[in-house]
Protein backbone atom coordinates (compact mmCIF):
# COMPACT_ATOMS: atom_id res chain seq x y z
CA UNK A 1 0.00 0.00 0.00
CA UNK A 2 1.37 3.29 -0.48
CA UNK A 3 2.05 5.77 2.33
CA UNK A 4 -0.46 8.49 0.45
CA UNK A 5 -2.79 5.83 0.32
CA UNK A 6 -2.11 4.61 3.83
CA UNK A 7 -2.06 8.25 5.44
CA UNK A 8 -5.28 9.62 3.41
CA UNK A 9 -7.36 10.26 6.30
CA UNK A 10 -4.46 12.91 7.52
CA UNK A 11 -3.77 14.45 4.03
CA UNK A 12 -7.92 14.87 4.31
CA UNK A 13 -7.70 16.48 7.32
CA UNK A 14 -4.97 18.52 6.18
CA UNK A 15 -7.13 19.59 2.92
CA UNK A 16 -9.93 20.19 4.85
CA UNK A 17 -8.37 22.53 7.50
CA UNK A 18 -6.87 24.16 4.17
CA UNK A 19 -3.29 23.60 5.21
CA UNK A 20 -0.75 25.37 2.64
CA UNK A 21 1.74 22.63 1.74
CA UNK A 22 1.74 19.56 0.85
CA UNK A 23 2.36 15.92 1.97
CA UNK A 24 5.29 14.06 -0.53
CA UNK A 25 5.77 10.76 -0.75
CA UNK A 26 9.80 10.20 -1.16
CA UNK A 27 12.19 7.58 -0.06
CA UNK A 28 9.90 5.35 1.41
CA UNK A 29 8.72 7.99 3.84
CA UNK A 30 5.65 10.85 3.40
CA UNK A 31 6.89 14.19 4.08
CA UNK A 32 3.94 16.40 5.74
CA UNK A 33 5.42 20.32 5.69
CA UNK A 34 3.03 23.71 5.70
CA UNK A 35 0.83 25.66 7.73
CA UNK A 36 -2.64 25.91 8.99
CA UNK A 37 -4.21 28.93 11.02
CA UNK A 38 -3.77 27.10 14.65
CA UNK A 39 -2.12 24.92 17.25
CA UNK A 40 -5.58 23.43 17.61
CA UNK A 41 -5.38 22.41 13.78
CA UNK A 42 -1.90 21.64 13.88
CA UNK A 43 -3.13 19.17 16.57
CA UNK A 44 -6.00 17.39 14.63
CA UNK A 45 -3.38 17.18 11.84
CA UNK A 46 -1.08 15.31 13.83
CA UNK A 47 -4.34 13.25 15.71
CA UNK A 48 -4.92 11.97 12.12
CA UNK A 49 -1.62 11.04 11.58
CA UNK A 50 -0.93 9.01 14.41
CA UNK A 51 -4.08 7.19 14.12
CA UNK A 52 -1.72 4.68 11.85
CA UNK A 53 0.59 2.64 14.76
CA UNK A 54 3.84 3.16 12.15
CA UNK A 55 3.53 6.96 11.90
CA UNK A 56 7.38 7.37 13.72
CA UNK A 57 8.53 5.08 10.77
CA UNK A 58 6.70 6.46 7.84
CA UNK A 59 5.91 9.99 8.63
CA UNK A 60 8.59 13.27 8.45
CA UNK A 61 6.06 16.40 9.37
CA UNK A 62 6.97 19.91 9.62
CA UNK A 63 3.32 21.40 10.27
CA UNK A 64 3.36 24.67 11.96
CA UNK A 65 0.66 26.95 12.98
CA UNK A 66 0.68 30.67 11.30
CA UNK A 67 0.07 32.39 14.11
CA UNK A 68 2.19 31.20 16.41
CA UNK A 69 5.46 30.65 14.80
CA UNK A 70 7.11 34.45 16.32
CA UNK A 71 6.21 33.43 19.87
CA UNK A 72 7.69 29.69 19.49
CA UNK A 73 10.36 28.78 22.21
CA UNK A 74 13.45 27.95 22.10
CA UNK A 75 15.91 25.71 24.10
CA UNK A 76 19.42 25.39 24.12
CA UNK A 77 21.23 21.91 25.21
CA UNK A 78 23.01 21.04 27.96
CA UNK A 79 25.39 18.29 28.81
CA UNK A 80 23.23 16.11 30.34
CA UNK A 81 20.26 16.67 28.78
CA UNK A 82 17.81 14.39 27.05
CA UNK A 83 14.62 14.84 24.79
CA UNK A 84 12.30 13.67 27.79
CA UNK A 85 13.92 15.92 29.98
CA UNK A 86 13.92 19.10 28.26
CA UNK A 87 10.10 17.91 27.56
CA UNK A 88 9.19 17.30 31.49
CA UNK A 89 10.70 20.22 32.77
CA UNK A 90 9.38 22.80 29.20
CA UNK A 91 6.49 20.50 28.55
CA UNK A 92 5.48 19.34 31.72
CA UNK A 93 5.49 15.59 30.09
CA UNK A 94 8.35 13.71 29.65
CA UNK A 95 6.61 11.54 26.87
CA UNK A 96 6.24 14.77 24.97
CA UNK A 97 9.78 14.03 23.83
CA UNK A 98 8.33 12.97 20.51
CA UNK A 99 6.77 17.18 19.84
CA UNK A 100 10.13 18.38 20.23
CA UNK A 101 11.64 15.88 18.49
CA UNK A 102 9.09 16.88 14.96
CA UNK A 103 9.24 20.36 15.92
CA UNK A 104 13.33 19.83 14.92
CA UNK A 105 13.42 17.06 12.23
CA UNK A 106 15.66 19.80 10.26
CA UNK A 107 18.44 19.59 12.89
CA UNK A 108 17.51 15.59 14.20
CA UNK A 109 17.63 12.39 13.17
CA UNK A 110 17.62 10.63 16.21
CA UNK A 111 15.25 11.60 19.33
CA UNK A 112 17.84 10.10 21.19
CA UNK A 113 21.26 12.13 19.66
CA UNK A 114 21.03 15.79 20.69
CA UNK A 115 24.08 17.71 21.32
CA UNK A 116 25.10 20.26 23.67
CA UNK A 117 24.79 23.76 22.45
CA UNK A 118 22.20 22.92 20.22
CA UNK A 119 18.84 25.44 20.00
CA UNK A 120 15.69 23.86 19.59
CA UNK A 121 12.62 24.97 18.89
CA UNK A 122 10.24 24.00 21.92
CA UNK A 123 5.85 23.73 20.47
CA UNK A 124 3.47 24.42 22.17
CA UNK A 125 2.05 21.99 24.01
CA UNK A 126 -0.42 19.57 22.57
CA UNK A 127 -3.86 18.47 24.10
CA UNK A 128 -3.03 15.22 24.96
Amino acid sequence: MALREKYSYAIQTAKNLRMQGSADERDGKLYFHGAVNSQDEVNKIWDAIKSIPEWRDEIVADIKASGTTATAKTYTVKSGDTLSKIAKAMLGDANAYMDIFNANRDQLTDPNTIKPGQVLTIPQPANR
